[in-house]
Parts: C-alpha cells; sequence; structure tokens
C-alpha cells in the first residue's frame, strides 16, 4: 500500500517555518470555481471561508484584502485602511503576476512580494477560518492571529 504524499504549498511551507498550526483539505475543482462553491464542496459555512482580494492603489501601490468569501470588499474603506485615496480591485489577468498565485489560488500568504495586508475584522470573533492554500482545489483552516502572523497582516474594517 502506497501513502500519498502530501504536496506543499509554498503557504504550507511558510506556516510550517513560522511552527503555526493549521489544517489543509483538499477538493476536486476540475475547472476554476468560486469561493462559495467551494464552501458548498467542503460542506464548510460561508462565514468561516475568506477570500483574497488584491488591489492597487492610487498611489500605483498594490494591497491585499482578505474578506468573507460571500461579502463585498468596500473599497473606500479598504482605501482609508491602507492610507490610500482611493484603491480598485486588481484585473485577472494581472493577479499572478503581482502575486505569484492563479486566479482561485490566490493566498495572503507568500506573494512574491510582501504587499500591506489587513484582514476583515469579522475574522477576529473566529476561532478558526479557510483561506485558499495557494493552489485550486486547497484550503488552509487556521487561526485568525495565525493567518495575520504569518502574512503580516492586522485587522480592519474593510467589507460593505
Amino acid at each position: 500500500m502506497s501513502k500519498h504524499k502530501e504536496e506543499k504549498t509554498n503557504a504550507m511551507r511558510i506556516l510550517d517555518q513560522l511552527g503555526i498550526a493549521y489544517e489543509s483539505k483538499s477538493y476536486d475543482a476540475g475547472k476554476f470555481i468560486d469561493g462559495l462553491h467551494t464552501a458548498d464542496k467542503l460542506g464548510l459555512a460561508y462565514d468561516v471561508v475568506y477570500k483574497t482580494l488584491v488591489t492597487q492603489g492610487h498611489s500605483r501601490e498594490f494591497y491585499v484584502f482578505v474578506v468573507p468569501m460571500d461579502k463585498e470588499l468596500d473599497l473606500k474603506k479598504a482605501a482609508r485602511s491602507v492610507g490610500e485615496k482611493s484603491v480598485e480591485l486588481l484585473h485577472v489577468k494581472d493577479i499572478q503576476h503581482v502575486t505569484g498565485y492563479i486566479r482561485g489560488g490566490c493566498t495572503a500568504i507568500g506573494m512574491k512580494k510582501q504587499y500591506k495586508t489587513v484582514v476583515s475584522q469579522t475574522a477576529k470573533a473566529l476561532p478558526k477560518i479557510h483561506i485558499s492554500a495557494g493552489k485550486i482545489g486547497a484550503q488552509l483552516e487556521l487561526a485568525p492571529d495565525d493567518l495575520c502572523r504569518a502574512a503580516n497582516a492586522v485587522y480592519g474594517d474593510i467589507i460593505l
């Protein structure tokens, strides 16, 4: 009987290096599916699954926001949280170039560069949240404070 060794993503390796506990969960993604379908496939409540959004500010700097899957990023609040005049979502075609991750597999942990990152303050009330593991078909379950530590993030009021 052969053992299937889990393929570690960059995010998992960073969590391991930091000694942060997490649980990885995989699912059959097939073609790209959105986060709500991911939650459904894993049998998770929408409010514990978080998506990673990348924006560009008026200054041309990039910013990362982690918000509940079923909520929308408030661009005005997001801009204020990072000291920008305005921010806009990064175009899908630019995600991999900026982050190193593909659409549907983007996570705040281990991007090509360390961008200012803000996690929705709603995560603070939860013992664990689920985020992308850095590839389509893989999720990580971890404590919100551990996500902030690994992504060098802060909490903020950033959703509608």
